[in-house]
């Protein structure tokens, strides 16, 4: 049996090959009545439209890039998957494309993955999302961006972006901690390139400052947003003295790093130390005790982040609340997280 064309969708629903191709490009220009007697006739021969076929076919695109170089797979893949369930809701596929933000030929490569790949637009994430560099590049070769971003990194490029408010849940953890009486809390913070972590950093400053306790900068120690800095990170903070009763690390990842410090060095959590970290991966539900966190819902804010893509690329109005495109992590509280010893 052969496969079936767009001949003979349109011979089957009566209508002219033109309008078959605007009823599978979700155009909004065709009445209910012959959108539903199309589809019946695609879904009746299982017509598979060619992707590329469609790209070629005029100057629409049907791809969108993911663009990330973040070494938190967790994270990766639910980008992935949230852009992926936007993209099959309207008929788009989507470009995979890891890359290197430090090196000093991304600018060459971004223009080169726009013109030859021939993308409606690219879902960028941290740190590409908040390089100037990136943007202005862009914005040079006139392609639609929608950026993840924390929110004082919008500037005034909000309409083109998804707002995560670090800060305000930064708070949120930190003041759980305190009202478990602690007062002496470490942090570890996440790359300095990003600008969640100097988002998070004010949040738990912040926190500190509303329950009348000076910051000390000897109780933060830097990271990279990974196991083994949170390993490293909880290292330097226990070794101080007095040591922090609590420590709260800027995500999941660093804050398991933290919880296996505490343990090699016969630290038991959370009875002589609490632990907290940020986004709710599965890192912090993987540990025992499961960690205290913010749940980051990365799997909607990616999904939100196409679907705003994918409107502004085809001039469509998006449905939703003004605040739709903003985020805040909410408190979770779990095993790793209990009063401050006397």
């Amino acid at each position: 049996m052969s496969k079936a064309t767009i001949n003979d969708v349109a011979e089957r629903a009566g209508v002219s090959i033109k309008t078959v191709s605007r009823v599978i490009n979700n155009e909004p220009s065709v009445r209910p009545a012959t959108r539903t007697k199309v589809m019946e006739a695609v879904t009746a021969l299982n017509y598979q439209p060619s992707l590329a076929a469609r790209n070629l076919a005029g100057t629409r695109s049907y791809t969108i890039a993911f663009i990330y170089d973040n070494p938190n797979a967790y994270y990766v893949i639910d980008m992935q998957n949230g852009i992926l369930e936007a993209c099959k809701a309207r008929g788009y596929e989507l470009l995979i494309h890891p890359s290197n933000s430090a090196t000093d030929a991304i600018h060459t490569e971004l223009e080169t993955l726009v013109n030859q790949s021939k993308v409606a637009g690219l879902v960028l994430t941290p740190p590409f999302s908040e390089s100037p560099e990136v943007l202005e590049t862009l914005r040079k070769l006139k392609v639609n961006y929608v950026r993840i971003v924390s929110s004082s990194a919008a500037q005034d490029d909000e309409e083109n972006c998804i707002l995560v408010e670090d800060g305000t849940a930064a708070h949120a953890i930190t003041k759980h901690l305190l009202q478990l009486g602690h007062r002496r809390i470490g942090f570890i913070s996440g790359g300095e390139e990003h600008v969640s972590t100097h988002e998070r950093l004010q949040g738990y400053r912040d926190a500190l400052a509303g329950f009348g306790i000076e910051y000390d900068p000897a109780l933060v120690a830097s990271g990279e947003y990974s196991f083994e800095s949170g390993v490293n990170g909880a290292k330097q903070l226990l070794a101080l003295e007095p040591r922090p009763t609590a420590i709260f690390a800027s995500n999941d990842e660093m804050a398991a790093g933290a919880l296996f410090a505490a343990r090699l060095m016969g630290i038991s959590i959370p009875e002589q130390l609490s632990i907290a970290g940020f986004e709710d991966s599965p890192f912090s539900r993987q540990t025992w005790p499961k960690l205290t966190t913010a749940h980051q819902p990365n799997l909607e804010i990616a999904r939100r982040a196409a679907m705003h893509l994918l409107a502004r690329s085809r001039g469509d109005k998006e449905p939703g609340k003004p605040d739709s495109n903003r985020f805040t992590p909410e408190l979770v509280t779990r095993e790793s997280s209990a009063q401050a010893p006397a």
